[in-house]
């Protein structure tokens, strides 16, 4: 029987847009095996030049790293992929302890589409710094952008993996944890 819903780009983009709008119906777009959520890593390369604008954009104003582009460039690429990666495997752990593994291929594929909505936060968070807004209006934005992507994850990993929300909140304390940890290696390699 060939699978009722499978994955695709358009289909990742319209359940990224539906989750960050609190809409659980954006499982529905999203394939629930093995090879949805394989295929939702596409999304990391959709992020990529998000990440690349960001890197390029912070080396403009405050310098190079003292280990030179090249390296720089490097290690912001491995610590990339590696958050990516690092996730996935993490949060399969996470999810048979919490007897959810059956649900876990959906629920990677939709949190990696719903990163789409984040990294989108990311360049929007650009902006008072390029338009020369005062330094304590990207502050602001910056916490409430934060907080939205923490609501985010939260909402990604309570319905797609169908847990209490006290559940859901080990996946996002996972996610800052790695993040914290693969950032703090990341910067430390490429001198940032």
């Amino acid at each position: 029987m060939p699978e009722l819903n499978p994955p695709s780009v358009p289909d990742g983009i319209a359940a990224a847009i539906l989750f960050a709008r609190g809409r659980p119906e954006g499982l529905a777009l999203i394939s629930p095996t093995m090879e949805g959520a394989r295929h939702s890593f596409v999304a990391a390369l959709i992020c990529l030049p998000v990440l690349l604008i960001m890197r390029f954009v912070g080396w403009a104003t405050q310098g190079v790293p003292p280990q030179g582009f090249a390296v720089a460039l490097a290690g912001e690429l491995v610590g990339y992929t590696v958050g990516w990666v690092a996730f996935a495997l993490a949060s399969r752990f996470v999810a048979e302890r919490a007897q959810r593994l059956g649900d876990w291929p959906r629920f990677i594929a939709a949190w990696n589409w719903s990163n789409l909505i984040q990294y989108a936060l990311l360049i929007v968070l650009l902006l008072p710094a390029v338009l020369g807004l005062p330094g304590w209006v990207g502050n602001a934005l910056g916490l409430v952008a934060i907080g939205y992507a923490m609501w985010l994850e939260w909402f990604v990993a309570r319905v797609a993996l169908n847990v209490p929300g006290s559940t859901a909140v080990l996946f996002v304390v996972l996610d800052l944890v790695l993040g914290l940890f693969i950032g703090g290696a990341t910067g430390r390699i490429s001198g940032g």
